[in-house]
């Protein structure tokens, strides 16, 4: 298995290079255009990551998900929601990156097999980074109007973390 898996890459491009002589197209000059479009597509969507970062980082760094947490832990302990999936919970719809760290840290404090520690190993699958898909993908093509899709996806973002703790409370 480990062989067939270090050989798809190589066969792929082999094949797509053998396809490429096959209809008379000029290998390396396709790559190198598509190589310098790449470069104009990263410098277009490098300010877009910029500003998200920063963002991220202000909110991480400025305690806000500390606080929010303090003021919404008695709502979250009537629902019998714990507390340490409430920060990835919010975060995920902004970083991937940050989540994980947060995921790692319920794993370190409650265990990969507990209750909280499965439940965030589903909203971490189960949910995307809505903002970063959004300021991302929706800058670089252009789009201004994002305010329905932004809050369709905060909507669905929600929805996938009822249906981890529905899904979870059932099964564990």
């Amino acid at each position: 298995m480990n062989l067939i898996a270090n050989l798809i890459v190589p066969v792929l491009i082999l094949f797509i290079i053998i396809y490429a002589l096959k209809k008379r197209v000029n290998v390396y000059d396709s790559f190198v255009d598509g190589a310098k479009e790449g470069i104009g597509i990263g410098i277009g969507i490098f300010p877009y990551l910029l500003g998200m970062m920063f963002a991220i980082n202000i909110l991480i760094k400025s305690n806000a998900l500390g606080i929010l947490l303090d003021i919404l832990a008695p709502f979250f302990n009537i629902l019998k929601i714990p507390l340490e999936i409430i920060p990835m919970a919010i975060m995920r719809p902004i970083s991937g990156s940050a989540t994980l760290v947060l995921m790692n840290e319920v794993f370190i404090s409650s265990g990969v097999d507990s209750f909280v520690g499965k439940l965030a190993s589903i909203i971490q699958g189960g949910n995307d980074t809505t903002l970063y898909i959004i300021t991302l993908y929706f800058g670089v093509v252009g789009i201004k109007k994002i305010k329905q899709a932004l809050w369709l996806g905060l909507l669905v973002d929600l929805v996938g973390v009822i249906i981890s703790i529905i899904v979870i409370d059932l099964l564990y």
